[in-house]
């Protein structure tokens, strides 16, 4: 493994252990011996550089860890040297603050999060969209409201990275009230575009929406999470990937929706309004 990597992985679950261990910098690098300039400069990723072996083995028995999954090397967090199955399937059911999906949210808080969505961004949708969809889908229109807020807050986090990729026709569909959206009635689905486009400015720049053309390239719904594992969304349950191997090539099909992305971040609150303002004639553009 390239040491730039090496470097890339241990900072991610450096962090990883900072969050979930609840301690600020201070008393986290006491519990490791070093001193809290160390950890900044370990965090900040500023050099290459991997700590001294006594501060990895510091880290990795202080919080129970091995050292293979401190270094990247291995998912398997645990000491036994037990290995983890490669991908897991998980029921996406529950109040969302309760559910796995939020665990590994907040597990990547600091590492960039790769999102492509099935349909209109849970964070993105207003009461009455969330009142519609969960009518038609037959799910908990509290556990959609419960996701959509969580997201919400995620994203006004400072240190958040999100990127969201999606085919642009999705919300050129929504606009004219084709397919599961015909009975939206088209003033909700304007305010629908209109809500959009204010969050999407007020969110820029930590969390990123880009639009790809979907007849030239196409996607199944899926969020990678940094570099620790990626949750395939298939309908009420997600097939989780833990190997690093495919977080990698999943990584990278991301990146190449991204540089295939028609309106970019930039562009996206834009591209809405205009959604939001076209004039709709029986059910057309």
């Amino acid at each position: 493994m390239d040491k730039r990597d090496l470097s890339v992985l241990f900072r991610e679950r450096l962090k990883v252990l900072l969050i979930r261990s609840g301690a600020n910098q201070s008393a986290f690098a006491a519990t490791v011996g070093i001193d809290r300039s160390a950890l900044s400069q370990l965090l900040a990723g500023t050099s290459t550089r991997l700590p001294r072996a006594e501060t990895l083995l510091n880290i990795a028995a202080e919080h129970k860890v091995s050292l293979d999954w401190l270094l990247g090397l291995s998912q398997d967090e645990g000491l036994t040297g037990e290995i983890r199955a490669s991908f897991e399937i998980e029921e996406g059911l529950g109040g969302y603050d309760r559910t796995l999906l939020a665990k590994w949210h907040a597990e990547a808080a600091g590492t960039k999060i790769r999102y492509v969505p099935a349909g209109i961004p849970d964070l993105l949708r207003t009461d009455a969209l969330i009142d519609y969809e969960s009518d038609i889908s037959n799910r908990s229109r509290e556990a959609q409201a419960g996701e959509t807020q969580y997201r919400i807050d995620y994203n006004r986090r400072p240190e958040t990275d999100m990127e969201v990729c999606m085919p642009r026709h999705t919300l050129e569909i929504f606009a004219r009230g084709l397919g599961v959206w015909s009975g939206f009635p088209e003033e909700a689905r304007r305010e629908q575009l209109s809500h959009m486009a204010r969050l999407l400015d007020d969110l820029y720049p930590t969390f990123r929406l880009f639009l790809y053309d979907g007849r030239l390239r196409y996607s199944v719904p899926y969020t990678i999470f940094g570099s620790l594992r990626a949750a395939i969304y298939v309908g009420d349950m997600y097939l989780v990937l833990n190997a690093t191997q495919p977080v990698r090539t999943l990584t990278r099909h991301f990146d190449h929706l991204i540089r295939a992305a028609e309106i970019n971040a930039h562009e996206a609150a834009g591209f809405a309004r205009e959604l939001a303002g076209v004039s709709f004639d029986g059910g057309g553009i």
